[in-house]
């Protein structure tokens, strides 16, 4: 009963979060076919054509792909491209497999960055563009008024976005409903346009023109961009007010949205200028831009506090160095704010609103990325479809490898455009997806070296029998389960004293998206005071060691504040040329990135007049 009564909340927060950039892609996507940098004639046929493409491609990359079969693989609730990362590398058969599911899902998230920094420029962009409908004298300040309510907007979130959340919804539907409206009234005048409905008009204009067909497949994408969200964003809402949302209000507004300025466009073709725009009566302009505007700001926000989830479960996976995070909620779990990841971002996005002027030139470079994810997206897909949910080879084969093709037509397509902006997600993406795999390559070559400096604990036990044990607990932080902490060596070497409680403690982080608060603690006693603790945090967790440690006393340990001292070791990394790191320049990337990273003192959550840090230095 409490789930039936949260529906018609979870649905209308699904519909203001999760619909966002799918949601405002009527403000530019058929402008964009006829009008853009590879314009398709305005005929009628051509029209026909289009329209059709642009439904069936909703419905096969949105709605059978991600909303029927993909939000189907979930990891725990969760989805996104790293949580579909850690399901499939769990059933990996072997190393080998592993490793390439892993270059493909770090390569996707790698490329939802650099579709982050895309989508808040051209949607507030296309949305205040219409200025120039409104006044044409104003145009000069399209640019000026973007880069003005995105900098209010990137400058907001550090102080969380609970409070504005609560009009996401409400603002949205209406968005959606003036959609429906503003498209009914054009299909009614015209309601030939409804011959779209059928396949066999896209069939034919792919028939009848290839070439045009192809370069159109450029610019259809963008009517799907967007689609990924709803499996990202899974986990905030479920899959039920998800699908209900988008079957019952979402779905049916966007179609109708589109075939009414298709409608239009059969008797108006100069209305290609801006066709949403020209679907209003001319005195509900300015509210219009208003709404579009607002839904745009809307659709920002949802892809901002993505990365910021991304950028989280990237450092908890151990793809990322730690970094500040900081949750602006004390009741909602999600609601963070990653600084680092908020302004990089930003200064992308101004940039790309700069650089490129108008949302038309933003079009060139949006949907490279789009359909690389869902590329990526398909082939994880298969696996799923082999390793968890044991579908016959060919079945599985038959299903992943129609979606691969379809999939593969768009990012072809997309590809033509590298030039003419496409290669601005594509440099985004390398560079990140450089930067998380020389930081992952670089924390294991770290725990190597760890290991092989380090000192069997029970060896180090009896060595230390005769040295003087003070009263209190040392919990050593480590990275490892096994050895001794460099952190305890050097506390004995300089102090020659050890406290009379001292426990190891060791933070994982589990394949799972939460971890139960009965698995949280592994507590083995080892013999003379010494004990090692294992932490288990999911990946969308944040580590609070204090806390954690109250869990102690289900083995009959307690951890008073006042009595314990933390023993944190800052490692400084010293960079040497290293094959394992494929080039110098790489090591001293990893070097760079490890002397920044957030203390562990902080990311821990760890009182600042508990902890002594002791340094070591590490070559690799």
């Amino acid at each position: 009963m409490d789930s039936k009564r949260a529906m018609p909340s979870l649905t209308i927060g699904a519909i203001g979060v999760v619909f966002g950039d799918i949601g405002t892609s009527p403000l530019y996507a058929l402008r964009e076919i006829f009008n853009g940098h590879h314009p398709i004639p305005v005929t009628p046929g051509n029209i026909l054509g289009i329209l059709s493409l642009v439904l069936w491609a909703i419905m096969v990359l949105v709605t059978l792909k991600y909303v029927l079969i993909l939000m189907r693989a979930d990891n725990r609730g969760e989805g996104g491209s790293l949580a579909l990362l850690s399901l499939v590398v769990t059933h990996a058969r072997s190393a080998r497999l592993a490793w390439v599911v892993s270059m493909l899902g770090i390569f996707a998230a790698a490329l939802f960055f650099g579709d982050s920094m895309i989508t808040p420029a051209i949607s507030v962009l296309s949305a205040v563009e219409g200025i120039g409908i409104v006044a044409p004298g104003l145009e000069a300040w399209v640019v000026p008024v973007t880069v003005l309510i995105l900098t209010v907007l990137f400058a907001i979130q550090r102080r969380g976005t609970g409070v504005v959340g609560l009009f996401f919804g409400p603002v949205m539907v209406v968005w959606f409903a003036v959609l429906g409206a503003l498209g009914m009234v054009e299909i009614v005048r015209y309601p030939e346009i409804l011959a779209a409905l059928s396949p066999l008009h896209a069939v034919a204009f792919v028939v009848d023109h290839p070439a045009l067909a192809f370069l159109a497949l450029g610019a259809v994408v963008l009517a799907v961009t967007g689609g990924e969200a709803l499996y990202t964003d899974m986990g905030h809402f479920g899959p039920a007010p998800i699908r209900l949302g988008w079957f019952g209000f979402v779905l049916p507004a966007l179609v109708v949205n589109y075939f009414g300025q298709g409608a239009l466009l059969l008797h108006e073709p100069a209305a290609i200028e801006s066709p949403f725009y020209h679907l209003g009566p001319s005195w509900a302009m300015i509210p219009l831009l208003v709404l579009a505007t607002l839904a745009t700001v809307i659709a920002s926000q949802a892809v901002i506090s993505g990365a910021f989830s991304v950028a989280r479960q990237a450092v908890q996976m151990g793809l990322l160095p730690r970094m500040l995070i900081v949750h602006t909620s004390g009741h909602e779990q999600g609601q963070i704010y990653v600084p680092f990841t908020n302004w990089t971002l930003y200064l992308a996005v101004v940039a790309l609103v700069v650089g490129f002027q108008n949302s038309s030139n933003l079009a060139a470079a949006y949907g490279i990325a789009v359909t690389g994810t869902m590329l990526i997206d398909t082939v994880l897909l298969g696996f799923v479809m082999v390793l968890i949910w044991r579908w016959r080879p060919l079945l599985a084969g038959l299903c992943a490898g129609t979606l691969l093709l379809v999939d593969l037509a768009f990012f072809s397509a997309n590809a033509i455009k590298i030039p003419q902006g496409g290669w601005f997600p594509i440099a985004m993406a390398l560079v990140s997806f450089t930067v998380l795999t020389t930081w992952r390559q670089g924390r294991r070559l770290v725990q190597q070296e760890i290991a092989a400096q380090g000192l069997p604990l029970n060896a180090f036990i009896d060595m230390v029998g005769e040295v003087h044990r003070v009263q209190g607990t040392a919990v050593f932080m480590t990275s490892t389960k096994d050895g001794v902490p460099a952190a305890l060596l050097h506390n004995l070497k300089h102090n020659q004293v050890l406290h009379e409680r001292v426990a190891l403690v060791t933070v994982e982080t589990a394949d799972t998206p939460h971890v139960s608060e009965l698995d949280r603690i592994y507590l083995h006693r080892i013999r003379n005071g010494f004990m090692r603790v294992i932490v288990r945090y999911g990946f969308m967790e944040d580590p609070d060691i204090p806390s954690a440690l109250k869990h102690c006393s289900r083995f009959g340990e307690s951890f008073e504040m006042m009595e314990t001292t933390f023993f944190v070791s800052r490692e400084t990394v010293i960079p040497r040329l290293n094959r394992r790191l494929f080039s110098n320049w790489r090591a001293r990337l990893f070097a760079f990135m490890s002397k920044n990273a957030t203390s562990a003192t902080d990311f821990f959550r760890i009182p600042n007049n508990r902890v002594v840090e002791l340094g070591t230095q590490l070559v690799i």
